[in-house]
């Protein structure tokens, strides 16, 4: 190599290595601001919760007893829905024992005043038969009259009786337990036969029990019935409905010859589905007005209004335990909020330390809502945990299928989380506010 080319050799050489030495702060100024990002990401996502878990590590007990709180919300919530469910569900059960399919139709009056008592328009049998064959819905159909009359008891003494004569569907339709012996059926119905059922009282008061009863012979306007069945209501209906506790049942067909007319003075139907009651009540309403006098006012009623009543009252009365729960729940939070401030203040230097390194007040202000969220969500879930666990064992334990409401679990684990939020906002905004100058002479 010639001594002109060394020399531009040399110069390059000492130009490439002035271009690098001009780069290379402006290479550690990005290294540094990639380094930080990375830092203040890591903080954010994985730090944040391991500082979290460090300081409930070291005071394991100010932890429990404040979770101990939001456990006792939590759990308390999910059971107030659970104990409310239930209720709903024993009322509409009971309700629908009386007969959720029963549609009732009575004569109820004259809508002129002046309609004379002697011109009323009753329903009759023949009503009976016309409502099965025009509405299609009805599957079951019974005429009822009602006789009166008075039996001896013993020792001279006389008892009133209420004698109702129905169709072999009434036992379906009124959805009635038989307790012991049968009911009359179809047959016995069409030949009139003198059969009789008699309540589970009336029984007990005549012959010592259920079972006795059977076989017995009872007069009816002294017409020897034979007594070949006893029953009650599957719930008690305290008088409120057409079967008293000295109630006998006959064939309609034998009883309308004591009332000698064909006049009924309620009509029992039944369809195949609840859902198709309201339309069958209307449908079965407008057929019989159209049937009889347009100044006849009859009256067709469900138990669908009583359902709705019903189920609004329990769900009323689930609303205000829920309310209670919630207000177990929000001094739950105070308690949080409170420990949290303690825990703000036992740490100032701390957080002045951490402010000094380059913490900045997202962080800080993150940190302790974290601890805040993580206290609140464990007791919410441990609380969720034992809720459910008594329903499930209730489950396992008895044959009664208690409600289990997923929806509730949700919602107290969201409620929770919400508290630790709401209630560990002002301590995590106080701390990072703090000055760090001040806090690192904090003593």
């Amino acid at each position: 190599m010639s001594p002109e080319e060394q020399r531009l050799a040399l110069q390059e050489q000492a130009h490439q290595a002035g271009a690098s030495a001009s780069h290379r702060p402006m290479d550690r100024i990005r290294s540094f601001e990639a380094t930080l990002e990375s830092a203040t990401k890591t903080m954010l996502f994985s730090e944040i919760a391991k500082l979290a878990v460090d300081s409930f590590r070291t005071s394991k007990v100010r932890f429990v007893l404040t979770a101990l709180g939001m456990v006792i919300g939590t759990a308390s919530l999910i059971l107030v829905v659970t104990i409310g469910l239930t209720g709903k569900q024993y009322i509409l059960n009971q309700i629908q024992s009386i007969g959720a399919n029963m549609i009732i139709a009575y004569y109820e009056g004259a809508s002129n005043s002046s309609f004379s008592t002697v011109q009323r328009d009753e329903l009759t049998e023949n009503d009976v038969r016309a409502v099965r064959e025009q509405v299609p819905d009805v599957v079951a159909a019974s005429p009822m009259v009602e006789l009166h009359d008075r039996i001896s008891v013993g020792e001279g003494k006389q008892r009133d009786l209420l004698v109702l004569g129905v169709s072999s569907d009434y036992k379906t339709i009124r959805n009635l337990l038989i307790l012991s012996g049968r009911f009359f059926d179809q047959d016995e119905s069409m030949t009139r036969t003198k059969v009789a059922l008699i309540t589970q009282p009336l029984a007990k008061r005549l012959y010592g029990n259920e079972d006795a009863a059977i076989g017995q012979t009872i007069k009816i306007s002294n017409l020897p019935f034979t007594v070949i069945g006893t029953f009650r209501e599957r719930v008690e209906t305290f008088g409120q409905s057409e079967i008293a506790d000295d109630t006998i049942l006959i064939p309609y067909t034998v009883a309308k010859y004591f009332t000698g007319t064909d006049a009924v003075k309620q009509i029992f139907f039944s369809v195949g589905d609840a859902a198709e009651v309201p339309a069958a009540t209307n449908e079965i309403r407008q057929f019989l007005q159209s049937r009889h006098r347009p100044q006849s006012v009859y009256h067709v009623e469900n138990l669908t209004q009583l359902l709705a009543v019903a189920a609004q009252t329990a769900n009323a009365l689930t609303v205000v335990l829920l309310l209670i729960a919630t207000v177990t729940l929000v001094v739950s939070g105070v308690g949080i909020m409170n420990i949290m401030l303690a825990n703000v203040r036992s740490r100032i230097r701390e957080i002045g330390i951490r402010k000094a390194v380059g913490a900045t007040r997202q962080e800080i202000r993150l940190q302790f809502l974290t601890e805040a969220v993580f206290i609140s969500l464990s007791g919410g879930v441990l609380g969720t945990l034992i809720g459910l666990a008594v329903p499930f064992s209730a489950r396992f334990l008895t044959a009664y299928r208690i409600p289990i409401s997923g929806l509730s679990a949700i919602i107290a684990i969201a409620v929770a989380s919400a508290v630790g939020i709401v209630f560990g906002t002002v301590p995590a905004t106080r701390a990072a506010q703090l000055d760090p100058v001040e806090a690192l002479h904090y003593e």
